[in-house]
């Protein structure tokens, strides 16, 4: 006879390339996960696509009152919004799904936050692959992590760092290296494109030991990330070459895939790669 078990609630905070997605498949039926609540910049617009097109139409509610409803909290707005998403979660003890790992570095309190009142900060592979791997030969010695980030150039545009250089994303005829540092130094200038060197680097040695290199690459037509890690125990070789979406061509299809895998191991009875 199978237990029945409370689903756990989940609420997104962002309705957009990779929320609306992650809602629509927690809508359409994740066993044991209920969505109960999203946040919009747009209120009246996503009221309007979730009457149409939802199966069980849930509120749209402001990001701070989403840990009124939710169990979990998925962050997918603009990384500006993090805190505003998490603080409350985290207050209550909830779980915060964050993309925006960049905005973890200027909101170090989180961390104690969800220490102190019981909460967790999960953080999806997202655009990146293999940070299993990465965390586990962290276990043991890291001597070195490296990744090389190919782009097409007007995937960088905006970037805060060659805007201030005066760099044109639009004039790159070749393959040009634009940054060479660490991951904590990349973030700031590259904030919107660069979550996953952040990830990477919180899953291994840390963002100040982990080595990035960024390149406007107009041979390439998907962001690509080649990770190499030496380590005492496995050496890995690691490539990724994202399809982008149709909505924002700067966010990867695989990212709310990530987002809703990370949510099915909550719930789910067995867990591979944990």
């Amino acid at each position: 006879m199978t237990k029945d078990k409370t689903p756990i609630k989940v609420a997104i905070g962002g309705f957009g390339a990779i929320g609306k997605i992650v809602a629509e498949a927690l809508d359409k039926g994740i066993e044991g996960l209920e969505l109960v609540a999203v946040s919009a910049n747009n209120t009246a617009k996503a009221d309007a696509h979730i009457a149409r097109h939802f199966n069980k139409p849930c509120p749209v509610m402001a990001l701070g009152e989403l840990a009124d409803v939710a169990d979990v909290v998925v962050e997918c707005c603009p990384a500006k919004y993090l805190s505003d998403v998490a603080t409350p979660a985290l207050e209550k003890g909830k779980t915060v799904v964050v993309i925006s790992a960049g905005a973890l570095l200027s909101n170090p309190q989180l961390e104690q936050l969800a220490r102190d009142n019981g909460g967790r900060i999960l953080v999806p592979s997202g655009a990146l692959l293999g940070l299993d791997a990465v965390q586990s030969v962290g276990q043991g010695k890291i001597h070195k992590v490296t990744m090389v980030t190919r782009k097409p150039p007007l995937g960088l545009n905006g970037a805060p760092a060659l805007v201030a250089q005066g760099f044109d994303p639009a004039s790159v005829s070749e393959p040009t290296k634009v940054f060479d540092g660490t991951a904590e130094e990349a973030i700031s200038g590259f904030p919107a494109n660069l979550n996953v060197a952040v990830a990477l680097g919180l899953a291994g040695p840390g963002v100040d030991k982990t080595h990035l290199e960024i390149w406007a690459d107009p041979t390439v037509q998907r962001n690509t990330h080649t990770i190499s890690v030496v380590s005492d125990s496995a050496d890995l070789s690691l490539k990724i070459e994202n399809i982008p979406t149709e909505e924002n061509p700067k966010t990867g299809k695989i990212t709310p895939l990530s987002v809703i895998s990370t949510l099915r191991r909550l719930a789910a009875p067995v867990v591979i790669g944990a």
